[in-house]
């Protein structure tokens, strides 16, 4: 069963888990979020208005009318949604607290995202503002717990804009990290925005999972 933290006949906000893909896959038998809540609401169809990777779990929220998509669509586009993060890094970012601009060309083929030096064909920008909310030594390694602030929402970008500074996410081996974690510690922890049709507000804040590494820090 997927967690269910907010239903109404125009939206499912709902705690995806790790290892589910967030949208609908070529593979049909693979399982996926829309269909998951399909089967569970019994909506007649719910619809992606942002992802989370499949490695990623957390909060998000999902639309089951064309009218709600849309203003969930405009509401991220116009950037009048917040989405925070908490994700755990190797090493500690310079400053407490910052924004981070780059621009991430993706490459397909091998689904992967890197950090050029100038706009090209199939780059866009990316921007997030981090807050360093603790740091501590685990054995022989010392990590920092961050919380993202997305302004983009690129493919991969957390995961690319802290690899791209020497601060791989833990157990993301895809971007170079030698600490190993049972999961990549990326976590969607908070969702506000404005219902896309009452207009009322919608504040939705999931911790981590209370598993490793999430439970080395106090906080």
């Amino acid at each position: 069963m997927i967690p269910i933290l907010f239903e109404d006949k125009a939206i499912i906000v709902c705690e995806k888990p790790i290892g589910v893909l967030s949208e609908r896959g070529s593979n049909p038998r693979e399982r996926c979020m829309p269909t998951l809540l399909e089967q569970q609401t019994r909506a007649f169809r719910v619809d992606v208005v942002h992802r989370l990777d499949k490695a990623v779990g957390g909060v998000m929220v999902f639309s089951k009318n064309a009218k709600a998509s849309a203003g969930l669509s405009r509401a991220i586009a116009q950037h009048e949604m917040t989405k925070e993060y908490l994700a755990v890094v190797a090493g500690c970012p310079e400053t407490p607290q910052g924004e981070w601009r780059d621009i991430l060309f993706r490459d397909k083929q091998k689904n992967k995202s890197f950090v050029v030096k100038r706009m090209r064909q199939g780059a866009k920008e990316a921007v997030l503002d981090y807050e360093v909310l603790e740091t501590v030594t685990h054995g022989e390694d010392t990590v920092s717990l961050l919380k993202i602030r997305l302004h983009t929402g690129r493919t991969h970008q957390i995961r690319v804009q802290c690899a791209s500074r020497g601060m791989p996410l833990l157990g993301d081996e895809k971007y170079g990290s030698r600490i190993p974690t049972k999961n990549i510690a990326l976590w969607s922890h908070h969702l506000a925005f404005a219902h896309p049709v009452t207009r009322k507000p919608v504040d939705i804040t999931l911790p981590p999972p209370d598993t490793a590494p999430w439970v080395w820090f106090e906080g």
